[in-house]
């Protein structure tokens, strides 16, 4: 070939007269040529050389093969690659020497659809093109190549498949028509996946999460929520051992669900998540050396720079503090507002947002397996913006951004990064944000809670738990506060003592049932449900 053309050029074809200006054109035709080739050559090396990117042709598409997904045990496989195909067949170029055996084949791959009659008939239809059989099985592929009549062809398929379905659908993700990871950990670990064929393993355990769907999906239905969440992280590691996003969606079926169920609320989701942030600033009065006593028997009046009345911070109906006056740890320990609130304008200029900076609480978090949405903090920290966002008002942070920030708060004092690997148990790895004295005093009132107070339906016998609740009014679309719909919570930490894991619970506008006389807060919905998760995970935590 290319000789032909050297020659052509070369000797100008001195016995045939070309105007200069086609023999021009002829050369540059010649040199396209020869770069297409080029790359036509370049890349068929490039993909021979690439042995660990394994790609077959599908329906027309080029097709990235993937490794497996497993959960941390390596046994529940979550994710996988389905290799088949669809038997074709073109009736009018089937030999006729071969149209007999060939109706034989059609009958025996499809006794019921094609009696032997039947399949005689297509055989000699004179057809172009029909699917005899979609996604074939591997026995009928088989008998179609080993017939090796001509007119029958398989059209590989590839499929990316889901066991788990629902149970890890925003922790798995799933995969777009040419097999690439559009969300979760198809796609924050889709080099891997299309580079390697060893199985990805995961930091979930397939066990835990299902005691957690099952208990979060019950009581979701029990209080006719809006939805339901809940994350269990390794204290020291960072890894995630279980998350949880209702409602959810069928990954090998997503069209069966509205989009919006795509959405993993624990990381895209915004939330004003009430007096779990009682925890930070108890430790700010800590840090800040608060150690006075409040009044807590009226609401107190947060006054304006003028001296007049710019709001009243009360508590709810229900709440009877053991005696008039407070101190900062009795303040956290019966989640009391008006003295949050106090103590918060006690505190330094500046000391809260310095302290949600020091704990990412104002920042978008970029994760190893994904991004969360931007906290929205106030737009500007006057007196009542202080005094509120003292027990979690007027600040709204994802329950990722909570998780993380009372992890810190309780594992002595370090913020730890999230990981969907698989880790080795080691040193805590992180930043320090707290003193471990204060993180010490704050693990002895979250006991104190669960044995005293509004956590006490998350203790479970053979282990010491500790935990804060959170009931949290929601805002219409005004931005007015909405008495009538609640965000309730609950952050568990165990063993209290030396923390290895800390939980996060939330119930969105759960509804007052029978069992909880009408009502609806954190205590009757979140702190019971997470009391049932964390009594059937720990046989599978401390095997």
């Amino acid at each position: 070939m290319f000789e032909i053309g050297n020659d052509i050029l070369k000797h100008k074809l001195k016995d045939v007269r070309i105007p200069r200006k086609n023999s021009r054109r002829l050369s540059f035709v010649y040199f396209m040529f020869c770069v297409v080739f080029g790359a036509f050559v370049a890349r068929t090396l490039f993909l021979g050389a690439s042995g660990n990117q394994v790609r077959r042709y599908s329906n027309g598409l080029d097709i990235v093969s993937r490794a497996d997904i497993v959960d941390r045990n390596g046994k529940d496989i979550l994710a996988k690659d389905i290799v088949s195909g669809h038997i074709t067949v073109r009736p009018f170029a089937i030999p006729d020497k071969d149209k007999e055996a060939a109706a034989q084949l059609i009958h025996n791959i499809l006794p019921f659809k094609y009696p032997l009659r039947d399949a005689i008939a297509l055989v000699n239809s004179g057809r172009k093109f029909m699917y005899l059989e979609k996604n074939a099985s591997e026995e009928h592929r088989k008998q179609i190549k080993a017939s090796k009549i001509y007119g029958f062809d398989i059209e590989p398929i590839q499929m990316r498949r889901y066991p788990k379905r629902r149970l890890f659908s925003h922790v798995v993700g799933f995969v777009d028509v040419k097999n690439h990871g559009v969300q979760g950990a198809e796609s924050a670990f889709e080099d891997y996946l299309t580079e390697n064929e060893d199985p990805l393993l995961l930091s979930v355990d397939s066990r835990v999460q299902t005691v957690f769907y099952e208990q979060l999906s019950m009581a979701m239905n029990k209080y006719s929520a809006k939805g339901a969440m809940g994350m269990l992280m390794n204290s020291r590691t960072g890894e995630m051992v279980a998350m949880v996003s209702l409602p959810d969606f069928d990954p090998e079926n997503k069209n069966l669900d509205p989009v919006g169920n795509r959405m993993f609320r624990p990381m895209r989701a915004l939330y004003e998540m009430g007096s779990i942030f009682k925890i930070f600033n108890t430790a700010l009065a800590y840090e800040n050396g608060i150690h006075k006593e409040y009044y807590v028997v009226k609401p107190y009046k947060v006054l304006d720079k003028f001296g007049r009345v710019a709001a009243s911070i009360g508590d709810v109906r229900t709440f009877k503090p053991p005696r008039p006056y407070l101190s900062v740890d009795e303040i956290m320990l019966h989640s009391c507002n008006s003295g949050s609130a106090q103590i918060a304008l006690d505190l330094p200029d500046g000391a809260q947002r310095e302290f949600f900076h020091r704990l990412h609480l104002d920042e978008k978090l970029d994760l190893e397996f994904g991004t969360t949405e931007k906290p929205l903090m106030p737009r500007k920290w006057g007196p009542v913006e202080r005094a509120t966002v003292a027990f979690g008002h007027g600040v709204s942070v994802s329950p990722m951004h909570l998780l993380l920030a009372v992890n810190a708060m309780t594992n002595g004092g370090i913020y730890v990064y999230p990981t969907l690997q698989k880790r080795s148990l080691g040193a805590v790895n992180g930043e320090r944000v707290l003193s471990a004295e204060i993180s010490q005093k704050l693990r002895e009132i979250m006991f104190r809670i669960t044995e005293e107070t509004s956590g006490k339906q998350a203790r479970i016998k053979g282990i010491e738990i500790g935990g804060k609740t959170a009931t949290a009014e929601k805002r219409d679309a005004t931005g007015k506060i909405d008495k009538m719909r609640n965000l309730t919570a609950f952050a568990g930490v165990f063993p209290i003592n030396s923390p290895q894991y800390v939980l996060l619970v939330i119930l969105d506008e759960p509804k007052g049932v029978k069992e909880s006389f009408g009502l609806r807060t954190a205590a009757w919905n979140a702190v019971p449900t997470a009391g049932k998760i964390i009594d059937g995970i720990l046989p599978l935590l401390f095997e």
